[in-house]
């Protein structure tokens, strides 16, 4: 009974069993014991095979899958601590802007009042300069003024009258050149719808096409500017329209 758990123990550890008989002889190859044995060694034989078979199939699928590339945590930069001197340096560093925001709303207050002394001094200057044109022009009229009214007190004929309002006419024309105001030409002249109005267009076979014949009002100009058109009739030629 003894020798069947010997046997039984190599079995399960996969030794060969040695039986001994009593007289210390061994068993023949023919013993059943010695069957079960061999038929034993064979299964678990079978059993390492799959297993290595198992193993190198694992092996091989583990090559073929592609490396996978470990995550590379990337850590935040921790806030470096703030040392002694750097917060001595934080009152002094508000304190230098505050000194240079209030210069800069110093600064800012003096050029808009800058500003706003200048734009009243403009417009007192333009005034003025305005006022002297004025006076200027006016003080040139003044001397034709005074001789309507001499003009106009003298006990005189009607040719002398005629006479004296040629003479005025003739100084506003004068004082009109001096502030650089001339007349248009008109008669004679070509129509330039420039700086002539027609009010009448009046058919003359003796006269050029579009000619002006008759100056009913006097235009002006001042240093090339127009200030107001003249008013003329002009002259239409039928022979040279058909012509």
């Amino acid at each position: 009974m003894m020798m069947r758990f010997e046997h039984l123990a190599h079995l399960l550890l996969g030794e060969p069993i040695i039986v001994e008989s009593e007289d210390r002889g061994s068993l023949p190859n023919d013993s059943p014991h010695t069957a079960f044995h061999q038929q034993t060694r064979k299964t678990m034989r079978h059993d390492e095979t799959l297993k290595s078979a198992k193993t190198a199939n694992h092996m091989k699928n583990d090559k073929d899958k592609p490396a996978q590339t470990p995550a590379i945590e990337t850590a935040e930069p921790e806030a470096a601590p703030i040392t002694t001197i750097e917060a001595a340096a934080v009152p002094a560093e508000v304190e230098r802007l505050q000194t240079e925001r209030d210069q800069l709303f110093d600064r800012l207050a003096r050029l808009q009042a800058e500003f706003d002394n200048y734009r009243k001094r403009e417009t007192r200057e333009r005034a003025e300069y305005r006022d002297y044109a004025l006076i200027n022009a006016v003080e040139q009229f003044l001397p034709v003024l005074d001789n309507f009214q001499l003009a106009l007190k003298t006990q005189s004929t009607a040719e002398q009258l005629r006479s004296g309002v040629e003479l005025i006419v003739r100084q506003m024309g004068e004082v009109l050149r001096s502030l650089g105001v001339q007349p248009i030409p008109t008669v004679e002249t070509q129509f330039d719808p420039r700086v002539h109005e027609a009010i009448e267009m009046v058919e003359r076979e003796d006269l050029p096409d579009h000619q002006v014949m008759d100056e009913v009002r006097r235009g002006y100009t001042l240093r090339e500017r127009l200030l107001r058109p003249a008013l003329v009739r002009v002259a239409t030629n039928p022979k040279q329209k058909t012509a």
